[in-house]
């Protein structure tokens, strides 16, 4: 008779064994779930800041170029001019010693060429 009052008994257990088993199963189900709820948040949050920051990494080199531009630009025109006075200085030189200035155009060229003819051969 033991055997048979230990049987309902031991039906029991195994009846709340499996209920438990079921109910753990259940549980880490809700947490994985849960926890990729989570996580999924959490990268969004962190898509959408990286986006904001890229953003304002975006503003503030644009202000800065713009910011260079206008510094610079005084310097630009200062050097555009130059660059005219010195065309129109050439020109005037050409135009009143043509022969010297073909001389001296071609000495530079050949200066030039042997020196870079020089340098490919070492």
């Amino acid at each position: 008779m033991p055997v048979d009052t230990a049987t309902p008994a031991a039906n029991d257990a195994t009846d709340a064994a499996s209920a438990a088993k079921r109910a753990a199963k259940a549980a880490v189900t809700n947490a994985m779930e849960s926890s990729q709820k989570s996580l999924n948040e959490a990268l969004d949050v962190a898509e959408r800041n990286l986006n904001e920051a890229a953003k304002r990494v975006e503003r503030v080199l644009r202000d800065g170029v713009e910011q260079l531009k206008a510094q610079t630009q005084p310097y630009r025109d200062t050097a555009g001019r130059q660059i005219d006075d010195a065309q129109k200085y050439v020109l005037e030189r050409v135009k009143e010693r043509p022969v010297t200035a073909a001389l001296a155009g071609l000495g530079a060229g050949l200066l030039i060429g042997l020196l870079l003819a020089n340098r490919s051969t070492k």
